[in-house]
């Protein structure tokens, strides 16, 4: 979500090691430019992102919430007479980010060709390197994080 909504991998800028593991787990996100993308997109991308997987959106909670942002700006779907004030709100935020991008498509072209961090992998891969050396961390909410190699 966060590539669709910015054009950017995120935490291109440092190495996916353990200390990007901590730090993910602590809370840390990658940044997002109000901007880039409808406030309603970001939201839900943000909800994804919960350090508790319980308030996270399910799969079909996701689907209704963008099937949602892609009724409101198909005016076939809803007459103008029809459409809710959310819809409206979700299609003005759609308008102003395809704004922003318009705008901004040279730097996005430029983004596209900064250098990511060498140690930055995009690819799928065990964690076992990772899990070896962190046996239990606290994160944001004082809770025990325990991470587990089930490779054993």
């Amino acid at each position: 979500m966060y590539f669709v909504a910015t054009g950017k991998q995120p935490f291109a800028d440092c190495a996916h090691d353990e200390f990007l593991v901590l730090n993910i787990c602590n809370g840390n996100r990658p940044e997002v430019n109000m901007s880039e993308a409808p406030k309603c997109y970001i939201d839900l991308m943000k909800q994804c992102w919960n350090s508790n997987p319980d308030n996270r959106p399910n799969a079909i909670e996701i689907y209704e919430s963008i099937e949602l942002f892609v009724d409101s700006c198909d005016s076939g779907v809803f007459s103008e007479i029809k459409k809710e004030r959310q819809h409206y709100e979700i299609e003005k935020q759609i308008e102003e980010a395809e704004e922003y991008r318009k705008l901004h498509l040279t730097s996005l072209d430029e983004n596209k060709r900064l250098v990511t961090h060498p140690q930055a992998i995009y690819t799928s891969r065990l964690l076992n390197p990772f899990t070896k050396s962190i046996p239990k961390y606290d994160n944001v909410d004082n809770n025990t994080v325990e991470i587990i190699d089930f490779t054993k």
